[in-house]
């Protein structure tokens, strides 16, 4: 960009300054600023861009008169059609959030989770909104660890199914089993904790950002932010889960020869043997989202050289495993094959059959955000700076509203950056503030009360997509971004409007 504060096209002196034919806007007309309609805007695309023109203008909608500043107040122009609050010091609001969140997340079931994905770096929710994951239990390896609230519910249930199963063993316990049943419950997510802190610290050795650890209704959740860039290490972080579950297992075992079968100790440390061995055998089935889905998936990305493909493959594994689950577990109890005589409708049966259904549940439900998660990671690398910069053109801090939309107009640019005596960028003017000066208010209005001052991490570069461009607006929150090429040189500026709309474009496509 030029930054001399001459009305030119900001990719440099090498391209002409793109106008629509149907535009009043004209170098050779200036008139006084009116408030009358004002022609067509121009298209809010850089030089050069290659696709569609800007959307249609919808009847109605009010515009400024000819030659009088950027055609309309429409939705990603410097003025949108909708005012609001020109409070420049707002930072303004987060880059667009994927369906789901973002980074990468574990089953959430009481096996102790399989790494899932989430779609890609999603802007982080107000802090009230963060705190709301549960109890904070500390930070190992500078990770927090969180108690979910449904936690308390199901260690109720542990305790109390548990503490029926220890009056048939010690019966001599009276009241006091439900204490040893709480401290089961309790050890029994100290293991899932461990099933998660396995995906942890590999995620990190692999330099994945792990934003949180939760554990909740049915397990555990690890929210890794990032995907594996191979399979090998997708295969890897997803077999360190169960790896680890089933050396807990052996070690269980191995204390059970020290202590004598019918105790407290003993009952406790053979519940937790099995325990852990389930959870590592049914994380192991291939199928997403468990644990085995994840490796499945890193063996047929390894054979076909597409993570789309593994993906596929592995969810739908995960969805017959899911039906599986519901029809079998059932029918298993019913023959006995899971100790004891359940006639159909007791109340093991039923607790049978609801347990069933929420495994089920769980499993296919995982494996379908598993395919939409994958879908969306192939079409993120169609967001890239570069296409959905806006022109834009420099502007002193004295300089009139209505004169610089009139400029902007003119050179067919729909943002403003304001520069200083040198020429170089200080801020960004909001369309946001914009919108909430009344255009007779315009004349005598200067650009730097409506102007955000480019703070650190609000230059972008022309090169960032996909998820490096998400991940760079989450880390650092605005409504616009000035973007920079390689050199240093001004691009233009990024809207996270333009960001928003783009991403809900890609994924309403059909597959």
């Amino acid at each position: 960009m030029d930054v001399s504060g001459r009305q030119q096209d900001p990719r440099g002196p090498g391209h002409e300054p793109s106008r629509r034919q149907d535009g009043p806007s004209r170098p050779d007309r200036q008139d006084p600023p009116r408030t009358e309609e004002p022609g067509p805007a121009p298209d809010p695309r850089p030089a050069g861009t290659p696709g569609p023109p800007a959307e249609p203008r919808r009847p109605g909608e009010s515009r400024p008169a000819e030659g009088t500043g950027p055609a309309e107040p429409e939705q990603g122009s410097p003025a949108e059609a909708e005012p609001r609050s020109p409070d420049p010091g707002d930072g303004g609001d987060p880059p667009p959030t994927p369906p789901g969140g973002a980074g990468r997340q574990d089953s959430g079931r009481g096996d102790g989770g399989a790494p899932g994905r989430t779609p890609g770096p999603d802007a982080p929710p107000p802090p009230s909104r963060r705190e709301r994951g549960g109890i904070l239990m500390g930070r190992p390896f500078g990770v927090p660890v969180y108690v979910a609230p449904s936690w308390f519910l199901v260690a109720a249930l542990i305790t109390w199914v548990f503490g029926g199963q220890l009056d048939r063993i010690l019966p001599e316990l009276g009241g006091v089993r439900y204490l040893v049943s709480l401290f089961f419950a309790v050890a029994f997510y100290a293991s899932v904790l461990v099933h998660e802190l396995a995906h942890t610290v590999a995620a990190l050795r692999f330099g994945l950002p792990v934003r949180r650890i939760q554990l909740q209704f049915f397990g555990g959740v690890s929210e890794i932010e990032k995907e594996s860039e191979t399979p090998g290490r997708e295969f890897t972080l997803a077999f360190v889960g169960p790896l680890l579950s089933l050396v807990l297992a052996a070690v269980f075992w191995f204390c059970l020869g020290a202590v004598a079968p019918r105790s407290v100790p003993g009952v406790l440390l053979a519940g937790l043997m099995v325990s852990n061995l389930v959870v590592a055998v049914f994380n192991l089935l291939p199928g997403l989202p468990l644990d085995g889905g994840r490796m499945l998936r890193a063996v047929v990305w390894k054979a076909t050289g597409r993570p789309m493909t593994g993906t596929v493959a592995a969810a739908w594994v995960g969805r017959a495993l899911a039906v599986a689950v519901l029809v079998g577990l059932p029918l298993a109890g019913a023959s006995g094959a899971l100790g004891g005589n359940r006639d159909i409708g007791s109340a093991d049966s039923i607790t049978d059959g609801l347990l069933a259904a929420v495994l089920a549940a769980i499993i296919w439900t995982g494996a379908g955000n598993s395919l939409r998660t994958a879908r969306l990671r192939e079409r993120l690398p169609q967001l890239r700076a570069r296409t959905l910069t806006r022109r834009a053109v420099p502007v002193t801090p004295t300089t009139p509203l209505s004169e610089a939309l009139r400029q902007a107009n003119e050179a067919g640019a729909r943002a403003l950056v304001v520069v200083d005596p040198a020429g170089a960028p200080t801020a960004v003017v909001r369309e946001a503030a914009i919108a909430g000066v009344p255009t007779h208010r315009r004349p005598w209005v200067s650009v730097d009360g409506l102007a955000q001052e480019i703070r650190e991490g609000m230059r972008v570069s022309a090169e960032l997509s996909g998820e490096d461009l998400l991940e760079h607006l989450r880390a650092v929150p605005a409504t616009e971004y000035l973007v920079v090429e390689e050199t240093g040189a001004v691009y233009g500026v990024l809207s996270t409007a333009d960001v928003e709309r783009a991403f809900v474009s890609a994924m309403a496509r059909p597959s």
